[in-house]
């Protein structure tokens, strides 16, 4: 009957909605891209979201210690882990025999714990909350891949990424070890793995210089300035978060403790009563509080001697600084746009314009307004797509992100050319398409908060396309001869008139086409990019111009249509015509509709 039940229970499971699995499993899911390196935005991290460190310790502390001869659902449970991590190969009978006792050991020795054989509260602790398995010469599956992959991205191994453990892999991970202050082993063991997929990993070209960061204390006289620490200063190690755990929070617990912000169990679980304690530590220093206890927060309550306690006057939060930047996704001339602030606060600035491939027709990209979080990875993976990957992802929403061209495997040397050349045309899956420059720049210069707006209502501009156009790649390589970029516009002044010495018409390029061109746009009939190149937006717009003043619509510029644009620049008592001209008949040849400005956000609107 308890058999009967437990299927039950099982089909229950089976059926439930995806709703309930991760966003990494659900993008998987649609096809798209899982970040091979992603870090947690600090700001996500809600105190509802957390268990209280209590229900923590009472759920551990009601269960037994379990060792040799002991039976149960409870030991069920804990050979399914272990056999979760590879620890453990035997049945899952729910007896606990040599073979659990024997994996216990191993776990125990492999996480510092004394090797007893005997999965005390602590050792269970670890084992279920466990995010790394050691791994060794021999081992496979695709927690090897993925150690392959960081430590490629890292510049240590070459190798073709087989998900086995062998002795390249032996090799690289020695040489990571020894450059990262590790004990050369050889073995990924838990430490080696959490300083791989760490923020602050070395890299193999990296020239890294001695970080004195964690060992500096605030000088004694109240200046602020730093010293060398003492032998009572405590290092900085890593950063802790929501669902931490371990010595490292044991220690922060007690100093919270000591310092009068926390008044919870000692459990070494990093949850609601310690993000509350460290959110308002950093609310009392004038720190961001996000709830981790990065190097600046670990030394303010570690090492700071001038620590503001918790009944004293909070020191100021700096004034937060407005995000520098705002990016429109033309989806119609396939280009992403970058703006910078201007002296009113607005996004209006052209920063940098780069060609990109959005969602195909059938998988579209997702148009409407999206603020980042924060989230990146300089790899990612799309499982669905045959395994291909891209560089330089940015998350944008949950099913989008910015990336690089296509790769056929994590290789600097692997893009898939095809990828590179869809540029400028819808080609992905959804997600936005750089080159590989255009997607490093996003990586490391946008932040969270940005706001990307995604838009299918753009005018046609085939100026600023031209003047995107991609660069050919270099022979024997993935690298692009130069990087795209428009040519920066010269100074206007319009009553600086050219000579015209000839008639300019469409493919015209020069000082006088830009002149033309930017002079259009103060009379409102050209929207498009000033380049000093003559395309379709050029010509359209001065055939709305012609037909406006009485002369024929030529789309061209000849002495009669140059001395027309001349005389309203100089004629200063003549108002500037503001309203674009009307449709032509036929609506062959329009006036260029007016154009749209760069996004702004506001974070109190509907929708």
């Amino acid at each position: 009957m308890k058999r009967i039940w437990l299927m039950i229970l099982v089909l229950c499971l089976m059926m439930m909605p995806a709703s309930g699995l991760g966003e990494a499993q659900l993008a998987e899911n649609r096809g798209e891209s899982i970040p091979l390196d992603e870090e947690p935005a600090a700001d996500e991290i809600s105190p509802d979201d957390v268990p209280e460190e209590e229900e923590l310790e009472e759920e551990i502390m009601e269960g037994r210690a379990l060792q040799y001869g002991d039976e149960g659902d409870d030991v069920l449970e804990l050979q399914t882990r272990l056999k979760d991590l590879k620890y453990y190969t035997g049945s899952l009978s729910g007896r606990y025999r040599e073979g659990t006792r024997a994996a216990v050991k191993t776990f125990q020795g492999d996480n510092g714990l004394e090797k007893t054989g005997i999965a005390d509260p602590e050792t269970q602790t670890l084992i279920f909350s466990a995010k790394y398995r050691p791994l060794r010469y021999g081992a496979s599956g695709d927690e090897v891949k993925r150690l392959q992959a960081r430590l490629t991205e890292l510049g240590y191994y070459k190798g073709k990424l087989s998900g086995k453990f062998l002795g390249g892999t032996q090799k690289s991970l020695r040489q990571f070890q020894e450059k990262n202050g590790l004990t050369a082993t050889g073995a990924a063991d838990v430490r080696t793995q959490q300083k791989i997929y760490s923020t602050d990993a070395i890299a193999k070209n990296d020239t890294a210089e001695q970080d004195l960061a964690g060992y500096l204390v605030g000088g004694e006289d109240g200046s602020g300035s730093q010293t060398a620490a003492t032998d009572t200063a405590t290092a900085y190690k890593k950063t802790l978060r929501s669902g931490s755990s371990g010595t490292l929070v044991k220690q922060l617990q007690t100093r919270m403790t000591e310092l009068g912000y926390y008044d919870g169990p000692i459990s070494g679980n990093f949850a609601k009563k310690t993000l509350r304690a460290v959110k308002t530590i950093q609310t009392q220093n004038g720190l961001k509080a996000t709830g981790q206890v990065d190097e600046s927060t670990w030394n303010v309550i570690f090492n700071e001697a001038g620590i503001v306690m918790p009944d004293a006057t909070p020191k100021p939060t700096p004034e937060p600084t407005p995000v520098p930047y705002a990016i429109t996704v033309d989806v119609t001339n396939q280009v992403t746009s970058v703006y910078g602030l201007d002296e009113n606060g607005a996004y209006t600035i052209p920063v940098r314009q780069m060609l990109c491939s959005t969602g195909t027709k059938a998988n579209p990209s997702d148009v409407g307004d999206w603020v980042l979080n924060g989230r990146h990875a300089k790899w990612c993976e799309f499982p669905k797509w045959g395994n291909s990957y891209a560089r330089y992802w940015t998350r944008i929403n949950s099913n989008i992100a910015f990336h690089s061209p296509i790769y056929t495997a994590v290789s600097l040397d692997a893009m898939k050319t095809s990828s590179y050349k869809m540029l400028g045309n819808r080609a992905s899956h959804g997600c936005i398409r750089l080159t590989v420059e255009d997607a490093k720049w996003i990586y490391e210069n946008i932040g969270a908060g940005t706001v990307v707006s995604i838009r299918e209502d753009m005018p046609s501009d085939p100026e600023l396309r031209d003047a995107l156009k991609l660069p050919p790649l270099k022979k024997g390589t993935s690298i692009p001869v130069e990087t795209p970029v428009p040519t920066p516009e010269p100074e206007y002044d319009a009553s600086a008139v050219p000579e015209i010495t000839r008639k300019l018409k469409k493919n015209s390029e020069g000082p006088d086409v830009y002149w033309v061109q930017r002079r259009l746009q103060e009379l409102g009939y050209y929207k498009g990019y000033a380049g000093g190149k003559m395309l379709n937006g050029t010509v359209n717009a001065l055939k709305a111009f012609q037909k406006a003043s009485g002369i024929y619509a030529s789309g061209e510029v000849d002495a009669r249509t140059m001395a027309i644009l001349t005389q309203s620049a100089t004629a200063t008592e003549t108002p500037v015509q503001e309203t674009p001209a009307p449709a032509a008949a036929g609506g062959a040849e329009t006036a260029q509709p007016e154009a749209t400005p760069a996004p702004t956000f506001d974070p109190d609107a509907d929708g």
